[in-house]
C-alpha cells in the first residue's frame, strides 16, 4: 500500500473546506497508507511566523515536514491550504527531494483574497478579475478584511502562491471544468491541471422529496459575497406564504439581517451542528443559493442532492457541472426575477420530486466513491 502524506493548514473559522478534507481522508484510506499533518491558524502568530512568512522559509513549519518526511516517508504529498502557518517553503523541500507532489485549489484565494467578488470590487453585474487580468493593485480597496496591512500580506502570499502553481512540478487539482480552463487562460499548463471532485458520503437509499415540508433552506455565511440580502429580497416579492425560508448561519449581516427581514416566512435558525443542517436539509422542500462568487465544489448543494433535494442556484462558473443537464431550478446570475421565478416553482410538488430523483442520479454518478479513487490514483501515476 502506497504512502501518501496530507497537509493542510486549518482555518481559524472552520468550514467547509476544512470538513471536506477530512471527509477525503477517511476515503483515501480505502487506498493509501494516509498521514495527515495539520498546521493551525488559530496558534498564536510568533515572530518566526512572519518572517517565515515573507523568506518563504518558516523554520518551525518546514521542520514538521521534513520530520514526517524521513519517518513516514510518503510515495506522494497532497497538499491543500497552506495560509498562514505551513508557508509555501513546503513546495520547495518536496520539489528539493524529487517527491510527487499534489496541490488541491479548493476556492480563488491565490487570484483575490475576496474570492472573485465582493462588496467593493463589484459595482454591479459583472465578476472582477482586476488583480491577475487588468493588473490593478488591489491593496487600495483594502479587499481582505478592511485592511491595508492584510491586504497587503495576502496579495503578497497570493502572487508568491501563483508563481508556484505556474512553475514548480507540482499536480494541480481543481473540482470543476471551469476551473481548469480559468488557471489555462492565467498561463498554466493544461497538462499538468486535474479536476478531481471532493467526495461526499452518499446515501444508500434513494430518498424522495417531502410531500409534507412547507420550508425551503439557504445555509451558509451571512455575508455580502454570498448574496443574502438579494436572496431575502427575492423570497419576499414571491410572496409565497405559505412556505417558509430557514436560513442557517451566521456572519457580519447577521444583526442587520433579522431587523430588515423580520417576516413570519422567513425564520433565522443561526448556527447548527454539520448533523442538524442535513437534517433541516433533507426535511425541506429545497436548498437556495445566490452567491455572487465564483464557487468551488457546493458542498451543501451536492449534500441535497444526495438527499434527493433539489437547489436553486446560480447558473455561472462551475455550478451547472454538479448538476443534470437542462436542470430547470437554476437562474441567471444577478438575475433576481428569474430567482423569484424559480421560488414559485416550490409550490410544484411533483416537479420537486421528479428532480429529486434526477439530482439524486446524477451526483450518484458524479462523486462515486470508487470512480473517484481509481480517478486519484489515475493522476499519481500519470507520467
Amino acid at each position: 500500500m502506497k504512502k501518501l502524506l496530507v497537509i493542510h493548514n486549518k482555518y481559524q473559522i472552520l468550514g467547509g473546506e476544512d470538513s471536506n478534507i477530512h471527509d477525503e481522508i477517511d476515503h483515501l484510506k480505502k487506498h493509501y497508507e494516509v498521514k495527515y499533518l495539520e498546521y493551525d491558524n488559530s496558534e498564536k502568530i510568533k515572530l518566526v511566523d512572519l518572517i517565515g512568512f515573507v523568506t518563504r522559509s518558516n523554520i518551525n513549519s518546514n521542520k514538521k515536514l521534513i520530520f514526517e518526511l524521513d519517518t513516514f516517508k510518503p510515495d506522494a504529498v497532497y497538499i491543500h491550504n497552506t495560509w498562514f502557518k505551513a508557508n509555501l517553503g513546503i513546495f520547495k523541500i518536496l520539489k528539493n527531494r524529487n517527491i510527487t507532489t499534489l496541490y488541491k485549489i479548493h476556492n480563488f484565494r491565490y487570484d483575490c483574497g475576496r474570492f472573485l467578488l465582493a462588496s467593493k470590487h463589484l459595482r454591479g453585474k459583472r465578476n472582477c478579475d482586476a488583480c491577475y487580468f487588468q493588473k490593478k493593485f488591489q491593496i487600495f480597496n483594502k479587499y481582505y478584511q478592511n485592511s491595508y496591512l492584510k491586504s497587503f500580506f495576502l496579495i503578497f502570499y497570493s502572487k508568491k502562491l501563483f508563481r508556484i502553481i505556474k512553475s514548480y512540478p507540482i499536480k494541480i487539482l481543481v473540482l470543476t471544468n471551469f476551473h481548469r480552463r480559468y488557471l489555462e487562460s492565467m498561463g498554466v499548463d493544461l497538462s499538468k491541471i486535474y479536476v478531481y471532485c471532493n467526495p461526499i458520503n452518499l446515501n444508500n437509499i434513494k430518498p424522495q422529496t417531502s410531500v409534507h415540508s412547507n420550508y425551503a433552506v439557504y445555509a451558509g455565511r451571512l455575508t455580502n459575497e454570498k448574496g443574502i440580502e438579494s436572496l431575502l429580497d427575492a423570497w419576499l416579492l414571491a410572496n409565497i406564504t405559505e412556505l417558509k425560508l430557514k436560513i442557517i448561519g451566521s456572519g457580519n449581516l447577521d444583526s442587520k439581517l433579522k431587523k430588515k427581514y423580520k417576516k413570519d416566512n422567513i425564520e433565522f435558525v443561526g448556527n447548527l451542528s454539520n448533523h442538524d443542517t442535513l437534517l433541516e436539509i433533507k426535511n425541506s422542500l429545497a436548498v437556495i443559493t445566490a452567491t455572487k462568487m465564483y464557487e468551488g465544489q457546493p458542498r451543501l448543494l451536492c449534500e441535497a442532492s444526495s438527499y434527493g433535494v433539489p437547489s436553486i442556484y446560480p447558473s455561472f462558473g462551475g455550478m451547472d457541472e454538479f448538476f443534470p443537464l437542462n436542470y430547470s431550478l437554476s437562474f441567471k446570475q444577478f438575475d433576481y426575477e428569474d430567482l423569484k421565478s424559480k421560488i414559485y416553482e416550490l409550490e410544484n410538488l411533483n416537479k420537486l420530486n421528479k428532480l429529486g430523483e434526477s439530482v439524486y442520479d446524477n451526483i450518484a454518478s458524479k462523486l462515486n466513491p470508487k470512480k473517484l479513487l481509481e480517478q486519484f490514483q489515475n493522476i499519481i501515476d500519470d507520467e
